[in-house]
């Protein structure tokens, strides 16, 4: 059963009693909330999401609601509880859903040891990933996007989960989180593309989420073999270039992008240096999404 499988009232009642309890990945969550704004970016963007049944274990229990004080009237603020604790501030509630997204991010590299963890999207094609460690501005998310609907697997827009005793790449299919102008370039390249409504004036700028495809869910418990790992940069007024990048180099950009490497120890180590000798690794910067995906598809034709 998916969670598209309950009317738009059945949903909401399940989030607004003992909690919806849903599969993304390897993770089992719990979420609870009233939130209009939560239920149907849970409803649009998470539908194809498996549902699980009540008495299913739950890896993380989250709650997003309105305070017991006046920001529940004035100016409404949203608490993201995780586990009955709230490790942030409150946010305005017009914020709600992507309070959601990144809480969730935050609450699996909190409690996620058994996993490398890359700060970085990942998208595969013939068995093998690509992975894609950028800083925030980099265009990662807009090429991932990109990608995904031009016959690329979505794995994941922002935590690469690496298995410690696989080295495969293990997905984790949420929605892609894009920013600004971004939303307009992925609307015009892909207009059948499903993206919910625009948050403004977050901490990031404007938001708004890309639905994954439906593929990308259902093959959410099929791994991958990192093949590459490519450093995006886009650049409004360049010609589309790469360059290889050394091991010794990689090693420490890399590092500097691990979410729970020091936590692992020798364990994290020693994975991180076989992937680095068994990859290709380059620096990528590119001015046109079509040329860029055109790149990508020449990769796995090569390889």
């Amino acid at each position: 059963m998916k969670i598209s499988d309950l009317t738009p009232a059945r949903l909401r009642e399940r989030l607004a009693g003992d909690g919806l309890k849903f599969q993304t990945g390897p993770f089992v969550v719990r979420l609870q909330t009233s939130l209009a704004t939560v239920v149907e970016g849970l409803g649009i963007l998470y539908g194809e999401f498996p549902l699980l049944p009540d008495e299913e274990f739950a890896d993380f229990h989250i709650s997003l609601r309105l305070p017991r004080t006046l920001r529940r009237w004035i100016r409404p603020q949203v608490i993201y509880s995780y586990n009955g604790e709230s490790p942030f501030p409150p946010l305005p509630c017009t914020q709600a859903f992507p309070f959601f997204e990144t809480g969730l991010n935050w609450s699996i590299y909190s409690e996620v040891f058994n996993y490398l963890i890359i700060h970085a999207a990942a998208v595969e094609r013939g068995g093998h990933a690509a992975i894609l460690p950028a800083p925030p501005g980099s265009g990662k998310s807009t090429l991932t996007a990109g990608l995904i609907h031009r016959g690329w697997r979505l794995l994941t827009d922002e935590l690469t989960l690496v298995s410690l005793s696989t080295k495969r790449v293990v997905p984790l299919a949420r929605p892609i989180s894009l920013k600004n102008q971004a939303i307009d370039i992925i609307q015009q390249f892909a207009p059948s593309s499903v993206i919910a409504a625009k948050c403004c004036n977050t901490a990031k700028g404007t938001v708004a989420y890309l639905r994954p495809p439906a593929e990308s869910v259902a093959r959410m418990l099929e791994p991958s073999i990192p093949r590459w790992l490519i450093y995006p940069q886009f650049s409004s007024n360049g010609d589309l270039s790469f360059s290889a990048l050394g091991k010794a180099a990689t090693f420490s950009r890399l590092a500097d992008g691990l979410v729970n490497y020091t936590v692992l120890g020798s364990a994290g180590f020693d994975l991180l240096t076989s992937l680095i000798d068994e990859l290709d690794c380059y620096e990528f910067t590119y001015s046109d999404l079509g040329e860029a995906i055109a790149w990508f598809d020449r990769l796995v034709e090569c390889d």
